[in-house]
């Protein structure tokens, strides 16, 4: 029979109880201690006979179905043992079981769903123009939707259930039924709805009535049920989101978990897709946006394909053009759909566009943005140049300074336009060396106040260190000089003992006294004691 060990390596059903599960058999890997006989019952005689083969079964292959059922009933006696809690190892080893349990599950649930999805837009385009509804091979195609279905929400099931497990073994919980809050048990109701929507198998028709956009005159068609049964299948896109996070390093790794319980971070979808958009946000952006493109086109098509007489809208790429504009908020109206259910796919799409729009404008600026390093490097080399340029300001005012002393001392004839002209550049050297200085002091002062500011979050964390750092040097100076003052005391108080000690020690010691007379009558002091022996004659008294 297979033993459950510490290790991880079986998990427990749905209603094992992580504090009243007993005793399992010890796992010499796992390094636990042999836990008592007396609380295994009758399983550990079980344990301890070798496998027999059953009478039909090949000789020496054991029993799969009789394994199955003595290890449900060895769970159960341990249930039914002593009723300690178990130790740390083994509740660690099963919720990673259950981890990777439900990490399976939604794995599972994702492939069922996304081939529900799969088998359902191929089902609609092939009743559109191959076949009709009412044949053979749309109904076995609905069926297979159907069985997808029935196994995504057992998939579902199956995957709360190990959420249970799990809160029951973080939390120390005796009963599942703890677990099961009033929100728990909406959320679950909500998704299993949301999974169960599927067209069913069979040819159901409805009057659908809708306004034509630019005529305004009323449509009246006979549609298909599975119009309205299908779209929202595209809901069970949902289950990516759970996949995402389940596989995510940061949500995997223990290192991150432990760091994030530290700082009271909760790992779940929403944090786990800032840091897909920390890390890659083109790449979310692009999936994203053409994910909902080709979706919102498909779902236009088949709301509009009714109503839409000259194949505008209904047609793939028309839906397309008409997704993409309404998506980038251009609208050139040159395509409108008919149906509210397509307005309502156009609007939404709108509402994702803008939302879109946003974050890429806000990755655009994050990747132009220069980082600190090119900050520093940029400020440098402007430095650089402006005092080049200061230099050379310099160097023209002196330059015009000597031309215009050559041309006014140095020459026999002094000629007035030269000079006039030196003069002019003389100072406009001046101003420029001076609008030079002053554009260098200020951006001197602007740089000093970004570097602040960008050093402040640093500064402020290194100064902490250092504030707790001399906290605790303060601390460990006080308790030393505590020590030192009590230590002081006890040789202050020895200090003072010592005198008496040696003038004890000197001093010769005073001689024995006499022993003094007891107290009593004069006549008692001359009697003699009484005789203890048998009076045989008188001196013997005497």
């Amino acid at each position: 029979m297979n033993s459950h060990g510490h290790n991880g390596s079986m998990g427990r059903p749905l209603g094992s109880v992580p504090g009243a599960l007993g005793h399992d058999p010890p796992d010499p890997e796992a390094g636990h201690p042999p836990q008592p006989l007396h609380n295994l019952g009758l399983q550990v005689v079980a344990k301890s006979e070798p496998t027999q083969p059953s009478p039909g079964s090949p000789q020496g292959q054991p029993q799969d179905q009789e394994d199955d059922e003595d290890d449900e009933e060895d769970e159960a006696g341990g249930q039914r043992g002593s009723g300690k809690p178990l130790n740390v190892g083994h509740r660690l080893g099963h919720r990673r079981v259950l981890f990777e349990k439900r990490k399976r599950l939604s794995d599972y649930a994702l492939i069922f769903g996304m081939f529900g999805i799969v088998v359902m837009v191929t089902e609609t385009e092939l009743s559109w123009g191959v076949y009709t509804k009412e044949s053979l091979y749309s109904f076995a195609l609905k069926c297979l939707i159907s069985l997808s279905t029935v196994i995504l929400l057992g998939l579902v099931v199956l995957y709360h259930a190990r959420e249970i497990q799990l809160f029951m073994v973080d939390n120390g919980a005796d009963d599942w039924r703890i677990a099961m809050t009033r929100e728990r048990v909406l959320l679950i109701s909500l998704e299993l709805a949301v999974c169960a929507i599927h067209p069913v198998p069979g040819h159901h028709r409805f009057t659908w009535t809708a306004r034509l956009a630019f005529t305004y005159a009323p449509s009246v068609a006979e549609a298909d049920v599975d119009v309205l049964l299908s779209i929202p299948m595209f809901l069970r896109l949902y289950l990516l989101g759970r996949v995402t996070l389940l596989h995510s390093k940061v949500f995997t790794d223990a290192s991150s978990r432990s760091i994030g319980a530290l700082n009271k971070i909760t790992f779940n979808t929403r944090f786990v897709m800032k840091t897909l958009m920390t890390i890659c946000p083109g790449t979310v952006l692009l999936v994203f946006s053409i994910s909902s493109w080709i979706i919102a086109a498909w779902t236009v098509r088949v709301c509009e394909r009714y109503h839409d007489k000259q194949e505008v809208t209904s047609n793939f790429l028309g839906a397309m053009w008409l997704i993409s504009i309404t998506f980038l908020s251009i609208g050139y109206g040159d395509m409108v759909p008919h149906t509210y259910c397509g307005k309502g796919v156009c609007l939404l799409t709108g509402i994702m566009g803008a939302g879109c729009t946003a974050l890429v404008v806000a990755v655009v600026a994050r990747k132009l943005e220069l980082t600190k390093a090119e900050k520093h490097v940029h400020n440098f080399m402007m430095d650089t140049q402006l005092t080049k340029r200061v230099k050379n300001a310099a160097a023209n005012v002196l330059r015009e300074t000597w031309l215009i002393y050559k041309h006014t001392r140095l020459v026999k004839k002094p000629d007035q336009a030269r000079v006039r002209k030196h003069q002019r550049k003389f100072l406009q050297a001046i101003h420029q060396a001076q609008k030079l200085r002053s554009a260098k002091t200020e951006r001197e002062r602007l740089n000093d106040q970004v570097n602040t500011l960008a050093d402040l979050a640093k500064t402020q964390s290194i100064m902490y260190d250092v504030v707790s750092e001399l906290h605790a040097q303060h601390e460990e100076l006080e308790a030393r000089l505590a020590a030192l003052e009590s230590r002081l005391d006890a040789l202050g108080t020895s200090l003072q003992a010592l005198p008496g000690l040696i003038a004890q020690a000197i001093r010769p010691p005073p001689p024995p006294l006499p022993p003094r007379p007891s107290p009593g009558p004069p006549d008692q002091a001359t009697r003699s004691p009484p005789c203890r022996w048998p009076p045989v004659a008188p001196s013997d008294c005497g």
